[in-house]
């Protein structure tokens, strides 16, 4: 039986494990970013020990986004999926990868999941963001991203439930800009991230849940490292 609803846990920074129904019916696991060595994670490797995990999404090279990916790869035999030459990286390291770039849908089967733009730099290919989308709920992970007006092509044409999106500043949007992104996107909901890791991205997100929720119908859930959202 699949789950009801999808659970999505905040592991710090701009990480997150999300547990949602494939378009086939059957639950999958999918790790976005998972840097679980940073200070604000609640969990080690050992916490993928013997944990299904399907596929590992990764928005760009940089070390607090690239992360732990390979060694949780090595752990639970899941998928690596980033911009094409990340996944030659990790295909050339011995793991499964799928590769792709910014355009339509990845042929990955069970889930549908697009890479969207993001305004950022990285060694390997392009920076990207992910959509991804399942039988009962899509979310989208913004990756490291600056504003950009083509975030409401994203809100048109994929329509995310929930929405991740960077508010620390220095190397991603700042409050002001997420909460423009949100207006753009109109998603349900917003998880912030990217944000109080390191004191040069200080951010409040009480003062981006109060402007995102005076100037849109969209809803903040604010998720402390270990906290886990579930949707709807």
């Amino acid at each position: 039986m699949g789950v009801l609803m999808a659970r999505i846990k905040y592991l710090g920074h701009s990480a997150f494990e999300v547990v949602l129904k494939g378009l086939d019916g059957k639950e999958k696991t999918v790790l976005v970013d998972p840097w679980i060595d940073n200070p604000l994670s609640p969990v080690r490797l050992d916490y993928f020990k013997g944990k299904k995990v399907d596929y590992i999404l990764v928005t760009h090279d940089h070390g607090d986004h690239l992360g732990n990916a390979f060694e949780i790869a090595e752990v639970t035999g899941a998928t690596i999926v980033g911009v094409y030459e990340l996944a030659e990286e990790a295909e050339s390291r011995g793991f499964k990868s799928i590769g792709g770039n910014i355009g339509g849908p990845l042929k990955i089967g069970d889930l549908l999941v697009v890479m969207t733009p993001a305004t950022h730099s990285s060694s390997k290919g392009t920076p990207v963001g992910f959509v991804v989308k399942g039988q009962d709920v899509s979310f989208y992970h913004a990756g490291d991203t600056g504003l950009f007006c083509e975030m409401s092509l994203i809100g048109e044409l994929y329509s995310p439930d929930v929405a991740m999106l960077p508010i620390g500043g220095h190397f991603t949007m700042g409050v002001r800009e997420a909460v423009k992104a949100v207006e753009l996107i109109r998603p349900r909901v917003v998880v912030p991230m990217h944000y109080n890791t390191f004191p040069v991205i200080k951010e409040d997100p009480a003062r981006f849940k109060e402007l995102v929720e005076a100037t849109t119908p969209s809803r903040v859930v604010v998720l402390r490292p270990g906290d886990e959202l579930q949707y709807p």
